[in-house]
């Protein structure tokens, strides 16, 4: 009998000069950029806390911390794909992912189909289990006034059988 679970991520970086964009794997042409010890990309970031959530694992700060400097300037997609083997090991595999992305700009509507495909890509599933959107906050808060991008994610894990 499968077993499901289901994990919630959240992730924010403060956006910055001198920094690449980096969502989901792919980066975004824009004259601000998430500041981090790795690249920052906070979609990543919050999809990873979502399945290491589903899974009893912590988060990324556990198994990636920001104190390492193996760590400083990497690709998210190489700690995605740590945290897609972490999951092959513990018997799991992606149900599905679904992800919003919150950022007033740039608009991120063209960059959604290479975000799903290298997320999908990552965690070894089809493209069809990964949903990504993008939403701004009209202006509000935080991410309304260009100071940072927040990214949430839900992650349906089922076991393998």
């Amino acid at each position: 009998m499968k077993k499901f679970k289901i994990g919630h991520g959240y992730d924010v970086h403060r956006l910055v000069t001198e920094r690449d964009l980096v969502l989901g794997g792919v980066k975004i042409p824009f004259e601000l950029g998430l500041l981090g010890h790795s690249d920052a990309d906070a979609l990543l970031h919050a999809v990873m806390d979502a399945i290491l959530g589903a899974l009893g694992e912590g988060d990324i700060g556990k198994h990636f911390p920001d104190t390492d400097e193996a760590f400083k300037g990497i690709s998210s997609m190489l700690l995605a794909e740590k945290c897609s083997s972490i999951m092959k090991d513990k018997g799991y595999e992606i149900g599905n992912i679904d992800a919003t992305v919150i950022a007033q700009k740039p608009k991120l509507a063209p960059y959604i189909p290479a975000m799903r495909k290298n997320i999908a890509a990552a965690f070894s599933t089809d493209e069809e289990n990964v949903n990504v959107k993008a939403t701004t906050e009209e202006k509000l808060g935080f991410t309304g006034n260009l100071e940072g991008i927040a990214c949430h994610a839900v992650a349906l894990i089922n076991s393998i059988e």
